[in-house]
């Protein structure tokens, strides 16, 4: 078994090395903000993902926000769309990122932005300013990158079923929670079906989304149909008590696009003088967070780390206690650590962090856990530095 294990592991790091993997933030900001407290003189540090909650936290005026990845096709994402709040209006800014296809990208991307990027992401939109035009099979940049090509995988799947594409579109474009749950009702059968259960536990589809092995053991371990049954409550959560026309996780990873009245933060137009004005408040780094930290040491006043302490957990438990020391190191009293998980309880926050550090009682973050619009964490973890 330990050979599989290793296999998978190899597997997800050749696909998350070498791609980019997030083309949208999975994580709601909206949650995020009433729990993280940012506001004027605030230093964060995060995991970048798609950058997109960055720049969402600005809008709370924190002095800086450093993000950080492994992965610099993350990063470059971000400084793209840096560059683009900075130099295109705000049509060609939501032409790009929020219809996800500009037929002028190139000329755009050529006199405008590339200018405006480091080198190493200059190298990465060099070769794929394809991602944006709109012209080939894939008509959005939200159908390239490895979740990218899943979420398109889906939704050809679908349009290649009338009915049900039908269904779906009355689904998303439901008016009130009582439509939208008697819709979702309907469809579930169809939608989580034996070919579902097989796609979604083959190691490799999760591998596109990020999910290593390490989450998807906990999450087989904690749900009796495994993944399935983890995606059927997840999806139960969503669709049957928050409203889908809120909701632009969902509205964009089924249409490929955001609608103009829902959309993230960086994406509407009232906020937009207001990034341009702070975005260079925003800065990346292509490093863990521990060596980040060993770099820019500071006292920080919030750590947003996402899921990645899962992976820690299961594969480096050295490296995990390392982070926590140096998080802790470069806190001050008051900083807030928020963590994601796949498992609804974690069990592997070493214990010196627990005497350093409050963690409010779950109970307590159960209504924002609830109204997450995301709905694909088991769990998340707040606290509080002494």
């Amino acid at each position: 078994m330990k050979y599989v294990h290793r296999l998978q592991n190899w597997v997800f790091r050749q696909v998350h090395e070498n791609n980019l993997i997030y083309n949208t933030c999975w994580e709601d900001p909206r949650c995020d903000r009433a729990l993280l407290e940012f506001g004027p003189g605030n230093e964060v540090v995060m995991i970048t993902s798609a950058g997109c909650n960055a720049l969402d936290y600005l809008l709370d005026d924190p002095a800086s926000i450093h993000c950080v990845d492994m992965n610099p096709r993350q990063n470059a994402l971000l400084e793209l769309k840096k560059a683009s709040i900075k130099q295109l209006d705000f049509a060609d800014h939501f032409g790009l990122f929020g219809k996800g296809q500009h037929p002028e990208f190139s000329t755009l991307y050529q006199e405008q932005l590339r200018k405006e990027l480091p080198g190493f992401a200059q190298e990465i939109w060099d070769r794929w300013q394809h991602y944006f035009s709109g012209t080939k099979g894939r008509k959005s940049f939200y159908h390239y990158g490895t979740s990218g090509t899943l979420a398109w995988l889906i939704r050809a799947y679908f349009k290649a079923r009338p009915k049900i594409n039908r269904e779906l579109e009355a689904l998303f474009a439901s008016k009130t929670i009582e439509e939208q749950r008697e819709r979702y009702d309907a469809l579930e059968p169809r939608i989580i079906n034996q070919l579902a259960h097989w796609i979604v536990n083959r190691h490799f589809t999760m591998c596109m989304i990020g999910v290593p092995q390490s989450q998807q053991a906990l999450v087989k371990e904690e749900y009796e149909q495994g993944i399935t049954g983890f995606l059927k409550e997840c999806l139960r959560q969503v669709f049957r008590n928050l409203s889908i026309q809120e909701n632009y996780f969902w509205q964009l990873y089924y249409r490929g696009y955001y609608p103009e009245n829902c959309a993230p933060n960086y994406l509407v137009e009232e906020h937009f003088a207001r990034l341009r004005d702070r975005v260079d408040r925003i800065t990346t780094h292509t490093t863990t967070l521990t060596q980040f930290l060993v770099d820019n040491p500071g006292a920080y006043s919030q750590f947003i780390l996402l899921d990645h302490q899962d992976w820690l957990a299961a594969n480096d438990l050295a490296a995990l206690r390392e982070e926590w020391e140096m998080i802790l190191k470069n806190s001050r009293p008051g900083t807030r650590i928020i963590l994601r998980s796949a498992a609804k309880v974690v069990d592997f926050i070493p214990d010196f962090v627990q005497e350093q550090v409050t963690f409010i009682d779950q109970e307590e973050l159960r209504g924002s856990h609830e109204a997450d619009r995301v709905g694909t964490y088991a769990s998340v973890y707040l606290g509080i530095v002494k």
